[in-house]
């Protein structure tokens, strides 16, 4: 039996689950593996994967129990994916052996093994950056999902001299051989960054976060006026590659980040978070097929004192869905909150739950909120064993089950060392939040805190994490 076979599938099966609502009830999670950055710190040390032990019954709970570095300097590892997921569950030779972890600066894509010892992964293989600028032209890889064929699909950001007219597809073969750019000539988007395909409705769609020649030199709103950064979702045929439909999000969809469809896939509906218009989008399919988009919901700037400017957005920078639908999640990583919704009705979603982890503008900054009649404030953070919370809530993952959200803090060295330059110089933290699934609600897991300021090489900068059994930011179902 596969590591991705679990209690409850067919010892025949592929790997994940045959449902969403199946995934439910699946094992809980033991071990996370979480991105660890040292780019951009001052450092000189290579990035890692920290496998973190989450399993409460462990001696070694709410620790980084192992680190594989890469063996390159300089790399800036940012999203992951595997090489087969719920997508391949009725393709019993497929099995979720290797993470895959694109190098968002140097270019390169690593392969890790995590079925040999899934406490102590290993580097399969690396896809060089060469390789795929020669066969593709593209450059700065970022988002990683698995196709149902058993190839793997990468979206890239730029060329290589970050320009945002060279984003694209890179399109891997199930032993990691560049085979070619995925989107059909003529297709690339404006600009790059996630995207999520729903093979039912025949369609997928990406998102546009910037020219990595502007997002990497820090952010500056003087880019966004300058057309550096996206407004647009693209609307592609599946399996395809045409580019059918671009959507023009405006003002209210500044830089849409993240993208997730529903987990049904007989839903042809999903959400994208903005992080600079601060603005959870819907899109949806119209009868005629074409798609069409509307703000869900709206998060309203903070007027402040002692900041770079006198509004604040909030930032979403990461969202994600329940596998049952009923809940979306997501982080204001300038604000410090994390928000719960009730998504239940997609055209109307209702605030279930609200807890701040962080931010800016917490008790004891120099940053203070403006309320009715100019009076000042500041939101109270908890401490957590003893420890005063850095930056801002960032990269979510979610339990199967649902009931326990796992946050890190940093979005990308460069805007870390902007906005935050606390957590470069003091490190990462990891959270738990536990989640009132019945009601809404949330509340901080006090036990739970993985200090990555507390590295045996340094503090480092923890970024996206993984289950070895996959979650509902990776899994596909079809």
């Amino acid at each position: 039996m596969t590591m991705s076979n679990h209690g409850g599938d067919c010892c025949k099966s592929g790997p994940g689950y045959a449902t969403p609502l199946l995934a439910m009830s699946g094992s809980r999670e033991n071990l996370i593996y979480v991105a660890a950055i040292y780019t951009g710190t001052g450092q000189d040390k290579p990035d890692y994967l920290a496998t973190v032990d989450v399993d409460p019954s462990s001696s070694t709970y709410s620790s980084v129990i192992h680190r594989l570095s890469m063996p390159f300097l300089g790399d800036e590892l940012h999203h992951s994916g595997w090489n087969s997921c719920s997508s391949c569950h009725s393709d019993p030779s497929c099995e979720r052996r290797y993470l895959i972890l694109p190098s968002l600066l140097s270019g390169r894509i690593y392969v890790v093994d995590t079925k040999t010892n899934p406490k102590e992964p290993s580097v399969h293989r690396v896809v060089e950056p060469a390789e795929v600028l020669e066969k593709t032209g593209l450059a700065y890889p970022h988002q990683p999902h698995c196709l149902a064929s058993g190839d793997l699909l990468v979206s890239c950001l730029g060329d290589k001299d970050g320009n945002a007219g060279g984003s694209g597809f890179l399109l891997l073969d199930s032993e990691f051989n560049v085979k070619r750019r995925w989107e059909k000539e003529g297709s690339s988007p404006l600009f790059g960054y996630d995207f999520w395909y729903q093979p039912r409705h025949e369609t997928m769609i990406s998102t546009s976060w910037g020219a990595p020649a502007a997002f990497t030199k820090g952010f500056d709103l003087k880019d966004v006026s300058d057309g550096l950064y996206g407004k647009h979702l693209h609307v592609y045929s599946w399996p395809e590659g045409e580019l059918k439909q671009i959507l023009d999000l405006g003002d209210n969809g500044l830089l849409p980040l993240e993208i997730r469809f529903l987990h049904d896939p007989t839903k042809a509906t999903g959400f994208t978070g903005c992080a600079l218009s601060s603005t959870i989008v819907r899109f949806f399919k119209n009868e005629d097929e074409t798609w069409s988009h509307e703000v869900a919901i709206s998060v309203k700037p903070l007027k402040v004192e002692n900041w770079i400017l006198p509004e604040m957005p909030g930032l979403i920078t990461d969202f994600l869905i329940s596998l049952d639908d009923r809940f979306l999640y997501f982080s204001n990583w300038l604000h410090g909150d994390i928000r719960q919704y009730n998504i239940e009705d997609p055209k109307n979603p209702v605030l279930t739950g609200q807890l701040h982890v962080g931010g800016l503008v917490q008790k004891g900054s120099h940053v203070f909120a403006l309320g009715e009649e100019d009076e000042t404030f500041q939101f109270d953070v908890p401490m957590i064993k003893d420890q005063r919370l850095r930056g801002g809530p960032q990269m979510f993952q979610l339990s199967l089950d649902g009931k326990r959200l796992y946050v890190t803090n940093s979005l990308f060295s460069v805007w870390d060392k902007q906005f935050y330059p606390e957590l470069v110089e003091k490190g990462s933290h990891m959270l738990q939040i536990d989640v009132d699934t019945d009601k809404g609600g949330l509340s901080i897991n006090p036990n739970f805190f993985v200090d990555f300021g507390s590295e045996p090489d340094g503090p480092s900068l923890a970024h996206e994490m993984r289950y070895p059994g996959g979650d509902c930011t990776s899994d596909i179902w079809v």
